[in-house]
C-alpha cells in the first residue's frame, strides 16, 4: 500500500534517521557533500543482461528443471545492469568465504545501527555520507518499509547490508518482481530479506540459478523448493560448497537414500548447512550406540538439529534405568522426536519415569 506524504514524514521522524547520520558524521569527522553519488564506493560491478527473468536454473539446469514445464515467468520489466556480486558464488564459480549473518534483534530501531561494525569497513562511511537524502536514502528506506522491513528492524538490517544504498533501486524492485513471479508472496519475501539481508543484493540471474540448483539436486517440486528457501533463505546467499559436501555425506558416508535425504531436509533445512563433523558424530552415536535404524532417523530428523551432549545425557539416563527402548514395535517405546524435543520435566516424568532431581544427580556422575 502506498504511503501518503504525511505518513512518510511521520515514519521518517520515527526512525530518527538524522540522529544516525549525524552520529556517523561525528564519528568519522566528515561533512556530507551536497552532491549525491548514487552508486558510491561500494557499487558492485555490473553487466547488462538482455533478459534476467529466467526459468529456475536456466544456465546450468535448463533441461532438467521441472519449473520450465509447470510455470512460466512473464514479467513486464527487465533487469538492466544485473549486479554481479562477489558475495555469492554461482554454481560454476570457485567457493568463496561468505559472511556469517546472525539473527536480527526485533527490538532495535534505526538508532540500533552499529556504527562500530560499520566503521570497520574503511569506505563504508564514505559511501553513506556521499548519499543524497532525498534521492538515495529516503527512497531506499521507503522501499524497505514497503517491502516489510519494520522500523525496529532497519538498524540491524543496515548494519549488515549498508551497501544496499549503492544498489540501483529499479534493480531491487525487479528482483522483488522476479520472486513474486515465482509465487513468493509479499510476506514470504519480507521474511526472507529480514533473515538474509543480502538477498536482494544478488541479481535475478544468480537467484534463478540458485533456485534451479536446489530443485535439481534435491529433486524437489517447485512448491517444496520455494518452501525450503523461505524457511532458510541463506541457502540463496551462502556458499554452495557446504551443501554439496553434506549431500555427499548423507548418501555416501551415512547411507541414506535420495528420497530419505529429501524428506529430512524439507523438515530440517539446516541439515544442508550443518557442520559435517556434527552430522557424522550424531549419526554414529544414534545409529551405532543407541541402535536406531535409518528409517527412524528419517522419520525424526530433529535429532540432527540437537546438541549431541543432550542426546547422550538422556540416552545414558534411560539406559541406566533400563528404559532405552527406541523400537516402535515393542513395549515402552521412546520416540526419538520426543527424546530430543521435550523439556527435562516431561522427559523425566513421561519417559524416564523418574524425577528431575534423579536426572540431575545422574548427570553429576558422568
Amino acid at each position: 500500500m502506498a504511503l501518503s506524504a504525511q505518513q512518510i514524514h511521520r515514519w521518517l521522524n520515527s526512525v530518527k534517521l538524522s540522529s544516525f547520520m549525524t552520529a556517523l558524521q561525528l564519528r568519522k569527522g566528515f561533512q556530507r557533500p551536497g552532491k549525491a553519488l548514487s552508486c558510491g564506493i561500494f557499487a558492485q560491478p555490473r553487466v547488462s543482461s538482455e533478459d534476467c527473468f529466467l526459468q529456475w536454473g536456466f544456465r546450468t539446469y535448463r533441461t532438467s528443471s521441472t519449473w520450465n514445464s509447470s510455470q512460466s515467468a512473464n514479467p513486464s520489466r527487465r533487469e538492466i545492469n544485473c549486479a554481479q556480486s562477489t558475495l555469492l558464488p554461482s554454481v560454476n564459480e570457485p567457493p568463496q568465504k561468505t559472511q556469517k549473518m546472525p539473527g536480527l534483534d526485533p527490538e532495535l530501531s534505526l538508532e540500533g545501527v552499529d556504527l562500530s561494525k560499520i566503521e570497520k569497513h574503511p569506505a563504508a562511511a564514505n559511501l553513506l555520507l556521499r548519499l543524497d537524502f532525498e534521492k538515495d536514502i529516503k527512497q531506499m528506506l521507503l522501499f524497505l518499509k514497503d517491502l516489510g522491513i519494520e522500523d525496529t528492524q532497519l538498524g540491524p538490517f543496515l548494519t549488515k547490508n549498508y551497501a544496499i544504498f549503492s544498489e540501483d533501486l529499479e534493480n531491487l524492485k525487479t528482483r522483488v518482481a522476479y520472486l513474486q513471479s515465482k509465487n513468493f508472496s509479499k510476506a514470504d519475501i519480507a521474511q526472507m530479506v529480514r533473515n538474509a539481508p543480502f538477498l536482494l543484493s544478488f541479481s535475478v540471474e544468480r537467484l534463478d540459478n540458485r533456485l534451479g540448483f536446489f530443485q535439481k539436486e534435491l529433486e524437489l517440486s517447485v512448491k517444496k523448493t520455494r518452501d525450503l528457501v523461505i524457511r532458510l533463505p541463506r541457502l540463496l546467499t551462502g556458499s554452495l560448497e557446504p551443501v554439496k559436501e553434506n549431500l555427499k555425506v548423507f548418501q555416501l558416508e551415512l547411507g541414506f537414500q535420495q528420497n530419505e535425504i529429501q524428506h529430512m531436509i524439507t523438515k530440517i533445512p539446516k541439515m544442508l548447512t550443518a557442520n559435517k563433523r556434527k552430522l557424522t558424530e550424531t549419526f554414529d552415536y544414534v545409529h551405532n550406540v543407541m541402535r536406531v535404524p535409518h528409517h527412524l532417523m528419517v522419520r525424526f530428523p530433529q535429532v540432527f538439529n540437537t546438541r549431541l551432549f543432550k542426546v547422550k545425557e538422556r540416552h545414558l539416563f534411560l539406559a541406566y534405568l533400563g528404559r532405552a527402548q527406541y523400537d516402535p514395535t515393542k513395549p515402552n517405546y521412546i520416540s526419538l522426536d520426543k527424546l530430543v524435543s521435550v523439556p527435562d520435566g516431561i522427559f523425566c516424568e513421561g519417559m524416564a519415569k523418574a524425577s528431575v532431581k534423579d536426572f540431575e544427580k545422574f548427570l553429576k556422575t558422568l
